[in-house]
Order: C-alpha cells, then sequence, then structure tokens
C-alpha cells in the first residue's frame, strides 16, 4: 500500500532529493511551494517516511484555453518500480487536477523511455503522437 501526500514544507522536498535529477536548491524549492499552482504529490510506504516516488505538477492558463495541468516530472525510486506507484502518482496529480477545475492534463516524455510510456498509458493517458519538442538551454542559476 501507497500512500500519497501533497508537500508543502522544503524539509519534504529535500527527504525526496533521491528522486530528483539534482540537488535541491532550497531558494527554488521555497519559490516552487509557494506558489499556488505548483504541486509536489509524495508516495510513502505505509511502513516508512522515506519517499519512494514524487510527481510534480504546475497548472498553466491561457485565455482562450482555461487552465490545465503539466505534469512536470515523475520519478519512482528502483526497488518500488513496477509496483503501481508511478501509475498512483499520476491518478492523484490527475484527481488534484480535476479539483482544481483543470480540463486536461498533459506531459511529454522521450520515445525511448519505456517505463515512464507504460506508466502514463497504465495511468490512463491517451497514445502518444508525434510532435517536435524545440527547446532553449540557460546557465543554471546557483542558488
Amino acid at each position: 500500500m501507497v500512500i500519497i501526500r501533497r508537500s508543502a514544507h522544503i524539509d519534504e522536498v529535500v527527504a525526496a532529493e533521491h528522486l530528483m535529477d539534482h540537488p535541491v536548491a532550497s531558494g527554488a524549492a521555497a519559490r516552487f511551494l509557494a506558489e499556488r499552482g505548483h504541486h509536489l504529490l509524495l508516495a510513502y510506504p505505509a511502513s516508512s517516511e522515506r519517499p519512494i516516488g514524487m510527481v510534480s505538477g504546475v497548472e498553466m492558463t491561457h485565455p482562450d484555453k482555461g487552465t490545465e495541468m503539466f505534469l512536470y516530472e515523475l520519478s519512482v525510486e528502483e526497488p518500488s518500480r513496477r509496483q503501481g506507484v508511478a501509475t498512483a502518482l499520476v491518478h492523484a496529480l490527475a484527481q488534484l487536477a480535476q479539483d482544481r477545475g483543470c480540463y486536461g492534463m498533459w506531459v511529454l516524455t522521450d520515445s525511448d523511455n519505456p517505463a515512464a510510456l507504460a506508466a502514463y498509458r497504465a495511468a490512463g493517458g491517451a497514445p502518444p503522437t508525434t510532435h517536435e519538442m524545440i527547446t532553449w538551454t540557460f546557465d543554471r542559476p546557483q542558488d
């Protein structure tokens, strides 16, 4: 059994650092948590307070479309994979999006990431379509 809770404190974000791509920057974490439309959900096993998974989402609003949820990042630690944790996290974020009045939710992932594709499909995501992602890379500010 997995318990999913919304993170509200920097200490919780730091405790989930092993699930993220880079070390937590305290200023960025504080800013993320302070934004009303930013969400970080953490998955815990029933027997521990150490998170085993996380999903982050950002509400995006456009004048002619309304608000949708961007699934920013999903991560589950290796020993807890293939046990439904990712699917539960995606479902929890989708429910939060619906509760907040979002008309939909979307995510981008690499086509060569079968674990992510399987998790998103298992959580009810529509099959992928062909898109081109154009990116700009800037220097990362130091915290």
